[in-house]
């Protein structure tokens, strides 16, 4: 049994019949279970009613991209489903310094709504009990990862972090696992050149780290450059599992135990 932790089944690259294929043919490939994110409060609902499927389960969060679209009390809004069962965690959330600001913003202050969000994010999980998915991307540096994990040491040991689709060398993913929370890996693990991530996949621990595909985006070898689905999570694995060593039955094991011991 394997897990996709993080694919986004309520994008609109995905329509409303062919997602009954795309989670019949997840099931087929053994992927028994997902995770499907909110990035908005307007796509909280079909994200919820996707849930309703009793092997899916559902995180809510506004992503840093769309903190300039909504309103000042969206993570207020957010609270009004922590206790909807389909709700599994917080996110996704977290910062974006690969996009510019948009029009009528400044970068500073685009980035600081982000952080403010971010926090508001974490508050939120702490109040609920819920455990936390983040995005960090920079177009060159870590700035982003850096304010992030500033942001978790404030809530560590009361809230687990998951940095998720994870493409960044051993030290920064020893940093989060440290503070007490996890990585997740995708669809980049298995392109050839993407060492520093390669690497990292060999170094964290088991029990550190879960699968995920992000799909639509960021499809794994050998589909790279197709719409990305939950069912290519086992590309991603067999590869995983083969540069650590280890059969993709213990693989799988290991994963699912972190998988249990993140989301509600």
């Amino acid at each position: 049994m394997i897990t996709d932790s993080h694919c986004h089944l309520g994008s609109d690259r995905f329509s409303a019949e062919e997602r009954i294929e795309i989670i019949s043919r997840a099931k087929q490939a053994g992927v028994s279970r997902m995770v499907t994110l909110a990035t908005s409060l307007e796509d909280i609902g079909i994200n919820l009613e996707i849930a309703d499927d009793p092997m899916i389960r559902a995180a809510i969060g506004i992503h840093p991209c769309d903190v300039h679209n909504a309103p000042d009390d969206a993570v207020e809004q957010l609270a009004e489903f922590i206790g909807d069962d389909r709700v599994c965690a917080i996110g996704e959330t977290g910062l974006d310094y690969y996009h510019p600001a948009p029009d009528g913003w400044s970068e500073g202050d685009y980035r600081k709504r982000q952080r403010d969000f971010l926090i508001q994010h974490f508050k939120l999980a702490e109040s609920a009990g819920l455990n936390i998915v983040i995005h960090t991307r920079d177009k060159e540096g870590r700035e982003s990862f850096e304010d992030a994990f500033t942001i978790y040491e404030k809530f560590a040991g009361r809230v687990k972090a998951v940095f998720h689709c994870f493409i960044s060398e051993w030290e920064l993913a020893e940093r989060v696992i440290s503070l007490g929370g996890m990585v997740s890996f995708g669809g980049v693990a298995t392109f050839k050149n993407a060492e520093l991530v390669r690497d990292s996949v060999k170094r964290c621990p088991a029990g550190s780290f879960m699968l995920e595909t992000d799909s639509p985006y960021l499809a794994p070898v050998p589909m790279r450059g197709k719409r990305n689905e939950p069912a290519f999570t086992i590309h991603t694995a067999k590869v995983i599992a083969e540069i650590r060593g280890e059969s993709i039955e213990d693989l799988a094991a290991h994963t699912e135990r972190a998988v249990a011991d993140f989301f509600r």
